[in-house]
């Protein structure tokens, strides 16, 4: 039987565990204190972010880094993107030989714009490094925790790791496809969320349909833009992990991120809507590393340009929508190459 070591309490995370336990894995959900651990234990599922989605009988908890790690086939990372590198580094003592390293997070590190797959490859030994993936899709955790149809992609550089991986999370109701194209998985993923920001506050202003499917679109050649003269295959970004994504954060009311762009648009500041949440809205800290690496690669990015000044420099978002609107004519596929 396979051991998969899963890092994160988040949603998530839990999701990806009982999945993986509903198969047949054997799998050790970690969590950051004792505490949490035996709470979850004693429950038996994670009351505060899946209530009522109970613990298969093969899925454990523990906050011991060792006995997470002891034997792992893979260990998933299903943690914030801002706490990313802390948990690598917190978990490398541990591991005793080298296996799959999977992220499960979709975001940029917000200080030096990392992918997560970079900070692995940072922080991992060389023997380490060939077995890093990472994963992505239109996975909403609370959809997929209940059996609802979904699909995913793993993205590997090595074919056989990501064949691997697939073979792990592949179940009748969650169909994992493979990819080689890292970089474009994890900035399509990562991304999106920024666009799912503006899309929240255009449902919150009530813009219509015109003008979201118009907003979505953009956004989606604006991330294709980057993604390209970061190295990715633009078809990449017509896949599940990028415009599958898309969709669903851009419409779904368990978006977190489309939440936070509807409470902008309500008049509530950026503290206090952060404040209220269970769960970690990742378009924020990446709209900041979205910027950086566009003025790195020499990008233009209009709506992430936007989001910024929406959330950090207080421009009122029916003002932001103004001066989209208000650019000057371009090609569709400006800065596009076929």
């Amino acid at each position: 039987m396979a051991k998969v070591s899963v890092i994160g309490t988040t949603s998530w995370g839990t999701t990806l565990a009982i999945l993986l336990s509903n198969r047949g894995v054997e799998v050790l959900l970690w969590a950051r204190t004792q505490e949490e651990a035996a709470a979850l234990e004693s429950a038996r599922e994670n009351h505060r972010l899946l209530p009522g989605a109970s613990f298969p009988p093969s899925m454990g908890v523990t906050a011991d880094r060792g006995e997470a790690s002891e034997g792992a086939d893979m260990v998933i990372l299903a943690v914030p993107s801002r706490s990313f590198r802390e948990n690598v580094r917190g978990f490398l003592p541990f591991l005793e030989r080298p296996c799959m390293i999977m992220s499960a997070t979709k975001g940029l590190e917000k200080d030096t714009a990392n992918r997560m797959s970079q900070i692995l490859e940072e922080e991992l030994p060389q023997s380490f490094r060939g077995g890093i993936c990472v994963l992505s899709g239109p996975n909403l955790s609370r959809e997929v925790v209940q059996g609802k149809p979904a699909s995913t992609v793993v993205a590997a550089r090595g074919e056989g790791v990501a064949l691997q991986a697939q073979e792990l999370l592949m179940s009748p109701t969650f169909r994992v496809y493979t990819n080689t194209d890292v970089v474009g998985v994890e900035l399509g993923g990562a991304l999106k969320n920024i666009v799912a920001l503006g899309a929240g506050i255009s449902d919150g202003l009530g813009y219509g349909d015109n003008g979201k499917a118009a907003f979505i679109t953009r956004g989606l050649a604006e991330i294709t833009r980057l993604g390209v003269a970061a190295g990715a295959s633009p078809l990449t970004f017509a896949g599940l992990a990028c415009l599958g994504d898309l969709v669903a954060t851009c419409f779904s009311p368990l978006s977190r991120n489309r939440y936070v762009g509807e409470q902008l648009a309500a008049g509530r500041s950026l503290e206090e809507i952060r404040s209220s949440m269970k769960n970690v809205a990742e378009g924020v800290d990446t709209t900041v590393a979205a910027l950086k690496l566009a003025s790195r690669l020499k990008v233009d990015m209009p709506i992430a340009q936007a989001t910024y000044r929406v959330l950090f420099q207080g421009l009122n978002p029916r003002q932001a929508v103004m001066e989209l609107m208000g650019r000057a004519p371009r090609p569709e596929w400006s800065g596009i190459q076929p």
